[in-house]
């Protein structure tokens, strides 16, 4: 079977220091909490940047990546006042965009469990992610406008993706925030659960994808990502898989499994 990674080397999270990120190393996945509690784990430039660095050990070391925030708080949004200090040519470097883009093209799936605010640019990360779940106190928003600048990090077009023009542009133009009972029934949420279990259900559903072929996990991900119809795409993503050693593993064993008869009950 394939695994996740096949990088033998010491991980570079192990020798990085965060003072804005708590992160936690398994075989395979990396747990990263946004971790400014007196500022509602608002993005910073230094949280920008050590988010690189997680993007980076992704990179080399593909493993799946969950996102959290610390202190009942997913991300209150940007730091407001870097972001007042911020002109043009800040802009035009594309600060958050960036790295969120940086976050959506990881190799394997990633995964965002959000409780309590994701506003601003907090809510962009978490759309940036491939999935997301969501805790009862979830709220999703984008309150750029009533600070004269708009959500310039993927929203204006991540969030009709993923909602729908309308509801899109609801939060974008009207200033709608979603709860976690409307994210959900948008789809921006694949699940609602209580707060103290989110964690937990947020592994479980890594648990899943780690039973499946890691493989077909990033060839699946990177066709969905390929921008208009892509049938070439398709096959070619497919003939790799085809030749692999782990899909006539595992298509045997299902097959195994499938004409095993099952057991008869003992008679008295």
């Amino acid at each position: 079977m394939d695994t996740a990674s096949e990088h033998t080397g010491p991980s570079p999270l192990a020798s990085a220091k965060f003072t804005t990120l708590t992160v936690e190393e398994r075989p395979d996945r990396v747990v990263v909490t946004l971790d400014r509690p007196e500022a509602r784990n608002a993005i910073s430039a230094r949280m920008i940047r050590e988010l690189h660095t997680v993007c980076e050990a992704l990179e080399d070391e593909p493993r799946f990546l969950l996102l959290t925030g610390a202190g009942r708080v997913f991300a209150g949004g940007a730091d407001i006042a870097e972001l007042r200090e911020r002109g043009r040519d800040q802009a035009l470097q594309g600060v958050n965009s960036r790295l969120f883009e940086r976050v959506r093209r990881l190799p394997l799936p990633t995964l965002a469990a959000v409780d309590g605010w994701a506003l601003g640019g907090g809510a962009e990360l978490a759309y940036a992610c491939d999935l997301r779940i969501a805790g009862p106190d979830a709220v999703f928003g984008n309150p750029e406008p009533g600070l004269g600048i708009l959500a310039a990090a993927g929203a204006c077009w991540r969030l009709p993706e993923l909602v729908g023009e309308s509801v899109a542009k609801q939060v974008l133009l009207a200033g709608r925030r979603l709860d976690a009972r409307a994210a959900l029934a948008c789809g921006l949420v694949a699940d609602v659960v209580p707060a103290d279990e989110l964690t937990a259900a947020a592994h479980r559903m890594l648990d899943r994808m780690a039973r499946q072929s890691a493989t077909a996990l990033r060839l699946t991900k990177l066709v969905m990502d390929a921008p208009g119809a892509h049938p070439v795409a398709d096959d070619l993503a497919q003939a790799v898989l085809f030749e692999s050693a782990d899909k006539r593993e595992r298509m045997t064993a299902f097959l195994e499994r499938s004409t095993t008869p099952a057991p008869t009950e003992a008679r008295s």
